[in-house]
């Protein structure tokens, strides 16, 4: 029903900024939350950040804030995650993910996930 592309990944120097894309298609968009996550080898899928289409509620993990920002373009159905002064320790898959349930923090709590994009932070 609802499909999910991320884009924008790649090779960064720490310090530097990237800005990730989540493309999203399907019926009804708007009654799904938006959230980002990611997973480094050997670690557990970890909530990054999420919104609402509408821009009213968002939400980060202590991890990035201040540093990440997420938004979204409601005229392109795309949602990204502008991340900077990006340190090692943010080198991971990155993937975009829609839920309809409250709790936005929660794997659980989503229906629909892409197939991520790799950033690597290293000099």
């Amino acid at each position: 029903q609802v499909q999910l592309v991320e884009s924008g990944g790649g090779l960064v120097q720490p310090g530097g900024s990237l800005r990730l894309s989540c493309a999203a298609s399907g019926r009804t968009l708007s009654i799904y939350r938006m959230g980002w996550f990611r997973q480094a080898p050997g670690k557990e899928r970890e909530f990054v950040a999420a919104t609402t289409w509408s821009g009213g509620s968002t939400y980060g993990a202590d991890s990035v804030k201040g540093r990440f920002t997420i938004s979204r373009d409601n005229t392109k159905n795309t949602v990204y995650l502008q991340m900077n002064n990006l340190k090692p320790e943010d080198t991971a898959v990155y993937y975009c993910a829609a839920a309809k349930r409250v709790g936005v923090t929660r794997r659980e709590n989503y229906d629909y996930w892409g197939q991520g994009t790799q950033v690597t932070v290293s000099s």
